[in-house]
């Protein structure tokens, strides 16, 4: 065994050993704790890279923490999905470190250790097999988000996360409620158990397990920000940091993200008594929230809450895609969910480098004095405008219409295409409005000295994150192959619990093995010389 055998476990360890390092550091000069956290990051992405490289060759990874094969003890899976969702993350973080470096950094104490210990729960929530531990990494990366969304304090963030604690403190709640009573029905929060589990669920248990299964989505939906649920979002958003609001791009997708994993899963076409769970529910709660979504960015008063309800908009696109279950339309919503990802962080920097630059006026859309390095900016503002908008030739475009090809044989069809159209005519309306109160409409500035130019340092996150759009559409045939054979491997539930289970001989009456002893099964073979003294080892693949 060598080290490449844990790579599955590195996305997570990196950034938990990096938080941990950081506090030791915390007396430190501040160039010193940048240079820790800025590193930490930048090695999330090879790590990302290879775990993508070796999920597209078909192959999914199981790593059994402490020797225990699954379903007793704790395993890290990775595949096509957990792979995708962790290199989207890590050049997102990278790019918003960048901007937290040239000053946003030092408005509140412990950022950095914040910084990573929400990467820690990132990355674990995209590994994790274990319903259970899926609730311990939300914990840490709400724990995490709590002191970032206050960082650098003010009334208005405050109170914007005051709300954000108390309702994500309820969905918590309700997500305790929702494990136990599956651990209850089931007698296993392992997700590849639960799947086979719930397969053959009694009558007698059938609405207990209906229940929860809602309750979980009730709880996945908050956390993406779903309609009724999306109303703590655009306050906390708009109102945080311009590093902290790009990072937060991707904590909606987390909620995304686990409704896909685990509807197709547990609930999905091979579930038996509980299968397709959420058809009467996902598609239509999208179709809304993307049409809330933006009728609430074309009423925003500044560009930070437009870029906030831009972001409702966009999970429900991606959720209306997961929503209407196919393969391809799955396939649309994994192309579509960096992209969105990737062009609403830009917007929230870009916004805060606008503001700057207008002085008191701020990022309000009113008539303001003119702006040093509007033309750059203004450049930037129509690129970044275009993407999220989904007009040709950036990525948006391209995900859109995969989706809109995707509805063509679902009964849905005239709802997802008048819908996704007009709300597309809405947000280039919005876009275009903002841009020309921004730009256009201005006056001379009375005191020209108070306006903050922008600078490079500001300005290349907004780039980098817009190059990353421009690869979206520059290896759009290698990605949205990549995406169609996620899509199918998720639809083939059968493979990750093949991966997971295995063939390991269960022991008598339910008990668990006893500590350290080898299991001999295709999972961790059936050499004790394949253990490594207790530490995490690599279980298995599967093709």
């Amino acid at each position: 065994m060598n080290w490449l055998d844990h790579l599955p476990i590195l996305p997570v360890v990196l950034p938990l050993l990096a938080g941990v390092a950081l506090l030791v550091l915390r007396n430190r000069s501040l160039a010193v704790q940048r240079g820790v956290s800025l590193v930490a990051a930048l090695a999330l992405i090879p790590l990302a890279i290879a775990l993508v490289q070796t999920a597209a060759e078909g192959t999914q990874l199981v790593y059994a923490l402490g020797n225990w094969v699954a379903p007793y003890g704790i395993v890290l899976v990775v595949d096509r999905l957990a792979a995708w969702m962790l290199l989207t993350t890590s050049l997102l973080a990278v790019f918003a470190l960048l901007y937290a470096i040239r000053g946003s950094d030092t408005q509140g104490r412990h950022f950095h250790v914040l910084f990573q210990l929400q990467l820690f729960g990132l990355n674990g929530a995209f590994l994790t097999g274990d319903l259970f531990n899926l609730f311990v990494f939300f914990e840490i990366l709400l724990l995490a988000s709590y002191g970032l969304l206050l960082h650098g304090g003010g009334r208005l963030r405050v109170k914007a996360g005051l709300h954000f604690v108390v309702i994500n403190l309820v969905g918590s709640t309700l997500f305790l409620f929702a494990v136990g009573t599956l651990y209850g029905v089931a007698g296993t929060l392992n997700m590849a158990d639960l799947a086979v589990k719930l397969a053959a669920t009694p009558p007698d248990n059938l609405a207990l397990v209906q229940s929860a299964g809602l309750l979980l989505f009730a709880v996945f939906a908050l956390k993406a920000a779903l309609l009724p649920l999306y109303l703590w979002l655009p306050a906390a958003y708009a109102h945080t940091s311009a590093p902290v609001a790009a990072l937060f791009a991707i904590m909606t997708k987390v909620g995304a993200y686990s409704i896909l994993r685990v509807y197709s899963l547990m609930f999905g076409d091979a579930a038996g008594p509980v299968a397709n769970l959420l058809d009467p529910w996902l598609a239509p709660l999208a179709l809304a929230t993307l049409t809330l979504g933006m009728l609430g960015a074309v009423a925003s008063t500044t560009l930070r809450q437009q870029a906030a309800y831009l972001v409702v908009a966009s999970i429900g696109s991606l959720l209306l895609a997961f929503g209407l279950g196919s393969r391809d339309a799955i396939a649309a919503g994994l192309y579509y969910l960096p992209h969105s990802v990737f062009a609403a962080a830009a917007l929230f920097l870009l916004a805060d480098s606008i503001g700057r630059a207008r002085g008191d006026f701020a990022d309000r859309f009113e008539s303001g004095p003119a702006m040093p390095g509007a033309r750059v900016l203004g450049g930037l503002f129509f690129v970044v405008a275009v993407a999220i908008a989904g007009l040709p030739p950036l990525s948006g475009f391209l995900g859109k219409f995969m989706l809109l090809k995707a509805a063509l044989d679902s009964p849905l069809l005239p709802w997802v295409w008048s819908i996704v159209l007009v709300t597309g005519l809405l947000s280039m309306i919005a876009l275009a409005r903002s841009g020309s109160l921004l730009f256009y409409r201005t006056h001379s500035p009375h005191d020209a000295a108070s306006l903050t130019p922008p600078t490079t340092a500001a300005l290349a996150p907004v780039g980098g994150l817009l190059l990353l759009v421009a690869g979206l559409v520059i290896w759009a045939g290698p990605l949205s192959d990549y995406a169609h054979a996620t899509a199918t491997q998720l639809l083939q539930p059968q493979q990750y619990i093949e991966a997971v289970l295995g063939t390991a001989p269960r022991p008598p009456e339910g008990r668990a093995p006893a500590r350290g002893t080898p299991v001999g099964s295709p999972l961790l073979g059936s050499d004790p010389s394949a253990a490594s003294g207790g530490m995490p080892l690599l279980a298995g693949t599967v093709p």
